[in-house]
């Protein structure tokens, strides 16, 4: 480390879980995942209840393919379109790519290349449309509960939840990897 680079307080707590091995590093990392994640929930639920509230109304029928995944059996009546889909995918697609570029600094320090991005973006689609389908799921069975007001929240945990144990193998393991610290 250079004299005139003072290490931040993460820099020094990275560097400690480092020397004490690896199963320290690990845990130390998933607490630091853990805590992106949260952050990540935050951005979902805050965009998920504010897109879900502002488009109720948009009643546009998905394509075909999608209307095939998303039907009004699992999603609920008059949920098959974009103003009922939407606000799901987009506010996990926004979420997740801010905590990609969090974990990506702070979390695992990594050097990944870009297109492990864009790598990322294709998993990514498929987990939020599974996340999705399964949170229009969770949202209908809690209309038909009368449970509408916490439903889109509680919908978004799960997802979340899936989603963590999704996210954190495929970025730690793969598309992540630490990179060396120089003079090591």
């Amino acid at each position: 480390m250079e004299e005139n680079k003072k290490e931040s307080w993460l820099e020094r707590m990275d560097r400690k879980a480092k020397d004490k091995g690896n199963k320290i590093n690990l845990l130390w990392q998933i607490i630091k995942f853990t805590i992106v994640s949260l952050g990540v929930t935050i951005i979902q639920i805050g965009l998920v209840n504010l897109l879900y509230f502002l488009m109720k109304g948009y009643n546009e029928k998905l394509p075909d393919f999608l209307a095939n995944i998303f039907t009004e059996d699992i999603m609920g009546q008059g949920h098959s379109n974009w103003g009922y889909i939407l606000p799901f995918f987009l506010s996990n697609a926004i979420a997740n790519t801010f905590g990609y570029f969090v974990n990506k600094s702070k979390t695992f320090r990594s050097n990944a290349p870009i297109w492990h991005y864009f790598l990322y973006i294709i998993i990514l689609i498929i987990l939020i449309l599974f996340t999705t389908w399964l949170q229009g799921l969770i949202v209908n069975s809690m209309n038909n509960a009368n449970l509408e007001g916490i439903a889109p929240t509680l919908a978004s945990i799960v997802a979340g939840t899936v989603q963590f144990i999704v996210i954190f193998p495929l970025q730690k393991f793969v598309l992540l990897r630490n990179k060396q610290i120089e003079n090591e």
